[in-house]
């Protein structure tokens, strides 16, 4: 049975031991922020804080920040569970005969529950408040001593095309700028931004200069992790979260807007984003673990706030790696190959190592089958939605477990002629990557470190890897436990 909201989840953490209470005050200016960080670096439970500093809410962090968390957000045994479950749903086919076909219509019945459903009344809005309110009431955070301020980390930001009036939720950080305004950081590829240009263009034909955007803070794991997911702009990510919880997202229409929020949610912030008006953001200490540069972005106003009336304020750090945001991104990997597979089948398997921040690393196994076959899989990769952000994608043979990242530094450091086997691209980067010649526009690299074949040039023998016979192995078994080693 999914949970229902993120109190359930919290109370699963506490009965698996995965949760630690602190019941004294800490500051959510940068003390939060270093209780967390020494958490998931060393391996600690999600923490939840009963007496922030300057707020009778409490915060929890690092409520995913491991992979036994991430298994039981997403009420599973292992990540790859899901994994199997995309597959299975990628080949349903309409089979022959009526036998067959009634065998699928449990399948078809499921795929109907995933959509979420619109209810009259929800506990997000058992307190409504219009005025009197200040953002600076909630405990939010400072994270890192050079961050221009409090930073709403976790929130799942609503919005529709204004063109199409589909709904996106994506998760933006939000700078609180005073009582009443707050930094929305759409960075140029998000569909939030797409949103945004939009509305520049048609709104205000129609006579309006205001976009409406609301804020979830705090809902069940699945529906705020749904907002990470590297989706294509038709899919619904909370038709998305439907799948993963195996139960629709309950959702109720905000106060102030049309707009729909997730009816558990603990905390809603509704608005609106004024067409044209910019204020600088930042800096911010991110994911990259350094500090994104202050850049102007869109202001989001708050008319109504509403909430649950013990709302838990939900939260996350990013940072140096590893930090929550790694194991989030992990399961995202394992989630996701199905889906890269069905477009590129000869991939067998793909790692994002912590150290790579996501897009700056992606090592790739693969079937090699035909000559250039592996630059054909890099630049299909630079190909794939957010995948066109990945700095260096690293090509090796299936028989290398690219999990290991010191077998594969061993194999491809081995393989490679560095001027035959690299090649330099330009094109769209990531709006953090402070490296880059030009905002958003710079080089990526892609590495061949596949055995070279006579069709590529390569004519010379290629050597085995050095390997002790299975026969000695046996035997020396034997004689090790003699010696007592």
């Amino acid at each position: 049975m999914a949970y229902r909201d993120l109190r359930e989840f919290i109370r699963a953490l506490d009965k698996q031991r995965e949760l630690k209470r602190i019941p004294f005050e800490v500051d959510p200016i940068l003390e939060i922020t270093e209780f967390a960080d020494r958490a998931v670096k060393g391996g600690g439970p999600a923490l939840l804080f009963e007496k922030p500093k300057g707020s009778s809410m409490p915060v929890l962090i690092n409520a995913f920040a491991s992979p036994r968390r991430m298994e039981l957000a997403l009420e599973v045994s292992s990540i790859d569970t899901i994994a199997a479950r995309i597959v299975e749903f990628l080949e349903l086919r309409m089979p022959e005969g009526l036998i067959g076909k009634l065998k699928m219509l449990p399948k078809l019945a499921e795929v109907g529950a995933f959509f979420p459903r619109t209810i009259g009344k929800g506990p997000c809005q058992e307190v409504v408040r219009t005025e009197g309110f200040s953002l600076f009431e909630y405990p939010v955070l400072q994270c890192w001593p050079e961050d221009a301020g409090r930073f709403i980390t976790l929130p799942l930001v609503f919005s529709r095309n204004p063109d199409t009036g589909k709904r996106n939720c994506g998760m933006y950080r939000m700078q609180i700028f005073d009582e009443r305004t707050a930094g929305m950081h759409w960075q140029t590829h998000k569909q939030g931004a797409e949103h945004y240009r939009r509305a520049l263009k048609t709104m205000p034909q129609q006579g309006q200069a205001r976009m409406p955007v609301a804020v979830a803070i705090g809902a069940d794991p699945a529906t705020m992790y749904s907002a990470i997911l590297p989706l294509p702009p038709e899919l619904d990510e909370m038709m998305i979260a439907g799948f993963l919880r195996s139960s629709p997202v309950e959702m109720v229409k905000c106060q102030t807007s049309d707009l729909e929020v997730p009816a558990q949610a603990e905390i809603v912030l509704e608005g609106y984003v004024e067409l044209g008006e910019l204020r600088t953001e930042g800096p911010f200490g991110d994911h990259t673990g350094f500090y994104s540069l202050a850049d102007d972005y869109p202001v989001f106003h708050v008319t109504c706030i509403t909430q649950r009336k013990d709302a838990i304020y939900a939260t996350t750090i990013v940072g140096p790696p590893p930090m929550e945001d790694y194991y989030m991104g992990k399961a995202v990997e394992r989630i996701f190959l199905p889906l890269m597979r069905l477009q590129l089948p000869e991939v067998r398997d793909i790692a994002m190592p912590a150290e790579g921040i996501f897009h700056n690393l992606i090592l790739v196994s693969m079937r090699k089958s035909y000559p250039g076959h592996a630059r054909k899989v890099m630049h299909a990769i630079w190909g794939l939605g957010q995948a066109m952000f990945s700095k260096c994608i690293v090509v090796v043979d299936e028989d290398v477990d690219v999990q290991n990242v010191r077998e594969v530094a061993w194999k491809a450091l081995n393989n490679i002629d560095p001027e035959r086997d690299i090649q330099f691209v330009l094109g769209p980067v990531d709006s953090l990557d402070h490296s880059s010649r030009l905002p958003n526009y710079g080089s990526k690299m892609g590495v061949d470190a596949t055995r070279k074949w006579p069709g590529e040039g390569f004519t010379r023998p290629w050597p085995g890897v050095i390997e002790m016979t299975a026969g000695v192995k046996r035997r020396v078994d034997d004689l090790w436990k003699k010696a007592g080693l």
